[in-house]
């Protein structure tokens, strides 16, 4: 039997939103939504308020339209610790180092009667975690992670309302479930088929957590004196994430990096007996794909397989080749989408009035800290994945001293994070026979 007839949404952002209109419109679902109390979400609460609860989606992309809708969420709860009812499931869409933060604000009892937790867009461990400290809560819920968040949506105006603008879809996604057979799976399944999206069942919930790229690229990426320049000191020029240096922070260094944390996570998954991914592969056929006159299909599927400085020089090429959309229509100067120009977003005072990080890479560094901690408990060296950690929070401590006497965000906090590292490697442990400590 599903248990999707009355779900709960945790987390007040776009995702949320679009996933509302999913749940209502493809499964016929009773939605609740419940989110914390803060100024950001003071403009949410109060425009769904004043719509009597109605949501809707626009879309940039017509291809994309099975996204579009409006609905009317049926229960609102301002505030995790004011929510009530019984839930057949709760889907968490906060970010993953809120999780168990989130979950501990809510009714115990409550807690204990959900039979199925959905992890919207987890990290490497995040479905070990739930698991664990709903154990501590005596219950034992299905928990499914999605490898990520199957869109690209944000708000409308860019401020929290009830309406959000999805731009992108995947089109393939992984999937891993707690319990080996689940009507769950196919209920999502048929979901994820109506909005146009391949879905792949992995053996393992932690498996499907390995799929998502932003693990593999999102480290090299920020965690650089580059990028940490753009993001924390005062320059006027704009850089732009996935371009080459001097306009990105692409050189052949960041590239070396780039395969060597590929390399250190394989060693991880390895030992936990999960099978690796082709870096490459991942890239061009699961996220973005590029001519074959650029990159072989050859290279491609046997890039796991050449040696370092060839595999180096076929990732230089692929971030080469996606300067710009190679699939776009070139306009009558012989211009092609400048698929590239993402600007690297700068820190910036928040609604609450603290200087705050950017979602990239503040979401990193819980990423990577946990990837970390997991490597260390499995005994696998990890050093340019220390050189990442090194590099930011050197940064951030730095950026810390020099705004003393501004309010700053607790994401300026150099952090371990031990008490998720502990719930995770726990179970990392029973599963493989290896005790935490």
């Amino acid at each position: 039997m599903s248990d999707f007839k009355r779900v709960l949404i945790l987390g007040t952002g776009p995702t949320s939103i679009q996933l509302a209109v999913n749940l209502k419109k493809r499964l016929d679902c009773y939605v609740g939504i419940a989110g914390r109390e803060s100024v950001r979400s003071d403009a949410f609460y109060s425009t769904l308020k004043n719509s009597d609860n109605r949501i809707r989606v626009s879309i940039q992309n017509e291809k994309h339209r099975a996204m579009k809708g409006e609905s009317s969420i049926d229960q609102v709860f301002q505030g995790y610790e004011t929510i009530r009812g019984e839930w057949d499931t709760i889907f968490l869409s906060v970010t993953t180092d809120a999780y168990i933060e989130v979950l501990k604000q809510i009714n115990n009892q409550l807690l204990k009667l959900v039979r199925c937790i959905v992890l919207i867009s987890p990290t490497f461990g995040s479905n070990n975690l739930i698991r664990n400290f709903m154990k501590q809560h005596n219950a034992n819920p299905e928990i499914i992670s999605f490898s990520t968040y199957y869109g690209d949506t944000r708000w409308i105006n860019n401020n929290p309302s009830n309406h959000v603008l999805t731009t992108a879809v995947k089109k393939k996604i992984y999937i891993g479930s707690t319990n080996d057979s689940s009507e769950n799976i196919e209920k999502l399944h048929k979901l994820c088929e109506q909005l146009g999206i391949e879905l792949e069942m992995m053996n393992t919930p932690i498996e499907a957590e390995t799929r998502n790229i932003s693990l593999y690229v999102h480290p090299p990426l920020f965690m650089n004196h580059f990028s940490l320049g753009a993001i924390f000191d005062d320059l006027t020029v704009k850089s732009y994430v996935y371009k080459i240096y001097p306009e990105g922070p692409i050189t052949q260094y960041l590239i070396r990096d780039m395969l060597a944390q590929w390399k250190e996570m394989m060693q991880v998954l390895e030992k936990i007996n999960i099978k690796g991914i082709n870096l490459l592969k991942f890239m061009t056929d699961d996220n973005y794909p590029i001519r074959l006159e650029s990159l072989s299909r050859y290279d491609i599927e046997n890039f796991s397989y050449l040696d370092s400085i060839h595999q180096e020089y076929l990732l230089y090429v692929r971030y080469t080749s996606l300067l710009i959309d190679p699939f776009s229509k070139p306009d009558n100067d012989g211009k092609y989408y400048d698929f590239s120009a993402v600007p690297i977003r700068k820190m910036f005072v928040n609604r609450e009035g603290y200087l705050d990080i950017p979602r990239m890479p503040k979401e990193d560094y819980y990423r990577i800290k946990i990837i970390q901690g997991i490597a260390k408990y499995l005994d696998s060296d990890c050093p340019t994945i220390d050189k990442f950690i090194k590099t930011y929070e050197s940064k951030i401590q730095e950026v810390a001293q020099t705004h003393e006497n501004e309010l700053l965000s607790n994401a300026f906090v150099v952090q371990s994070f031990e008490e998720d590292l502990n719930m995770i490697c726990s179970e990392i442990g029973k599963s493989i026979g290896k005790k935490v400590g």
